[in-house]
């Protein structure tokens, strides 16, 4: 039997358990034992994948996970067992990049070795977490189900990320490694670290020291060069890269705490609603070369602590009149005839990208730089789109390559109401985003043209932190990520041009919950475990 989608009904085979979905999976009805987990390496010397291995046999040996709708089944009685699992990938490269290939192939038979196959070391990553979920325990007995096997996997999307924020409520390391290991669990590819913002700047500098003196929370909130090196390389670690974000020329008034001069509608009060979109207003003063050359030197440092290809600049939300009452900004357009606050903008944004640039990045900005400016950003900078599900066409109409992370879908932020005291009322971004809210989505709706569906190359959830810190982080993202990240890997239908539907797909879903919360992550419940363990019997008729 090939099957491209997971049915409800499937509970006895092995594709009952994965999530993500593989793009092909081959099955038949022998189950056998699988006590004695033996993962082997054959002519690999990547200490990447040597340390997954030690990883991942260490998870599947603690693992005794029964999934939910199993807990009345049957003991098995396999008559053959799991020999070793052997891992053969043709390059031992260690770079990780948009580009990678994350493809791979797995085969278990009935009885005696696996194979998982792959071209690099991060799609064996991929296998190994497929491997892993293919391996429940039934009353006492760990098995395979669904052998002879055979999957044929690889992601559709390039980018399959998580937008998390820092800067407003400040996240302990452990709090992020956890994160990281949790979209392994999903396969997603991409934290994208937006680590400052105009409430704090947790952040070491080495060219500014004065930033994280002055800008972090306090002296226990802060992450240190060696914190940042410790994140990339744990990330690596499980195929994810790390994509910093240090917003410009907005969102920046915890810079005026060391350096003042360089801004512009500090903190202004009662009316910040004038001068920014949330308390406190601030933006570098992009009148003054000064705040241009201090942004060009932050990018040159991060650019080279960050190892990632892409560097995120932000430029979302900036306010007009912030500049348009600036004193400094007045005098300059009053001095020069034919200059206008758009193109003061314009130019700041040609610094930065080309400073961007000139570090060998490539740029990734919101989608106001583009639709919100006179500035044309150069053709291979990452668009995030977000203001409007339209957004997503009008940018790959323009030629330029969309990250898809529409609020009205992927902020998971959303749904706690307001968070300014004196208004009893609901949040910009209201209502909240549920897992089945964020499956339907389709990053690809409203593009026909193939050349423009191919420069939909990523969809990355958010989760900013105005009402969110570590206490809430793991509720709020699991597993409405996961739903997002099932899309990101398998796309909206299958072979036959059939959309998944959540019908369809909450079983494997809630295995995967139950899975994380077995792996020390705090997912939310998708419903009462009754309905975990009758499916198809908590549907509206």
């Amino acid at each position: 039997m090939k099957i491209a989608v997971a049915l409800t009904g499937m509970l006895a085979c092995a594709a009952a358990f994965t999530w993500p979905y593989p793009a092909q999976f081959d099955y038949k009805n022998t189950t056998i034992s699988a006590e004695d987990i033996h993962i082997v390496a054959k002519n690999s010397k990547s200490s990447l994948l040597e340390s997954a291995i030690s990883r991942y046999t260490a998870i599947i040996s603690k693992e005794r996970f029964t999934p939910p709708a199993d807990y009345k089944v049957e003991r098995p009685k396999p008559a053959a067992k799991l020999g070793k699992l052997l891992i053969e990938i043709e390059s031992d490269s260690e770079e990780l990049s948009m580009s990678t290939d994350e493809s791979y192939t797995l085969d278990i038979p009935a009885g005696g070795d696996g194979t998982l196959k792959a071209q690099t070391v991060f799609g064996a990553l991929r296998g190994l977490e497929t491997f892993s979920q293919l391996l429940p325990t039934l009353q006492g007995l760990r098995v395979v189900r669904g052998t002879p096997l055979h999957i044929e996997d690889r992601p559709v999307l390039a980018h399959r990320g998580l937008s998390l924020d820092t800067a407003r409520n400040y996240y302990p390391i452990a709090d992020l490694k956890r994160t990281l290991d949790a979209m392994s669990y999903n396969k997603m590819n991409v934290l994208h670290w937006h680590i400052v913002d105009g409430q704090s700047w947790p952040v070491e500098s080495k060219t500014y020291p004065e930033l994280q003196k002055n800008g972090a929370y306090a002296t226990n909130m802060r992450y240190s060069y060696q914190d940042v090196r410790d994140i990339i390389q744990y990330g690596k670690e499980r195929g994810i890269r790390i994509i910093p974000e240090f917003d410009m020329p907005g969102h920046t008034y915890i810079v005026g705490q060391s350096f003042p001069k360089l801004m512009s509608c500090l903190d202004k009060q009662p009316d910040w609603d004038q001068y920014a979109a949330e308390p406190p207003s601030g933006q570098l003063n992009i009148a003054k070369d000064e705040a241009a050359d201090f942004a060009v030197g932050l990018i040159d440092e991060y650019a080279k602590l960050f190892t990632d290809e892409v560097f995120h600049l932000g430029g979302d939300e900036v306010n007009r009149k912030c500049w348009e009452e600036d004193p400094d900004v007045k005098a300059y357009l009053k001095a020069h005839a034919n200059a206008t606050v758009e193109t003061l903008l314009s130019a700041f944004y040609t610094k930065v990208h080309g400073a961007v640039e000139g570090q060998g990045k490539i740029g990734m900005s919101w989608e106001e730089t583009l639709f919100h400016s006179e500035y044309a950003p150069p053709k291979d900078t990452l668009i995030q789109t977000w203001i409007d599900e339209q957004s997503i066409p009008k940018t790959v109409a323009k030629g330029y390559r969309s990250i898809a992370s529409p609020a009205s879908s992927y902020y998971l932020d959303c749904g706690h109401g307001a968070w300014l005291a004196n208004f009893d009322g609901n949040s910009w971004c209201d209502p909240f985003k549920s897992w089945m809210h964020v499956y339907n989505f389709d990053p690809w709706a409203n593009v026909t043209r193939a050349a423009e569906r191919e420069l939909i190359v990523g969809a990355e959830v958010a989760l900013w932190s105005e009402q969110s810190d570590a206490v809430t982080l793991d509720k709020y993202l699991w597993p409405r990520a996961a739903a997002m990240a099932e899309v990101a890997w398998l796309g909206k239908t299958d072979a036959d041009g059939h959309v998944r539907t959540t019908e369809e797909v909450v079983q494997r879903l809630h295995d995967q919950r139950f899975r994380m919360v077995g792996r020390g992550i705090g997912a939310e419940p998708l419903q009462p475990l009754w309905c975990a363990r009758n499916p198809g019997h908590c549907l509206l008729p």
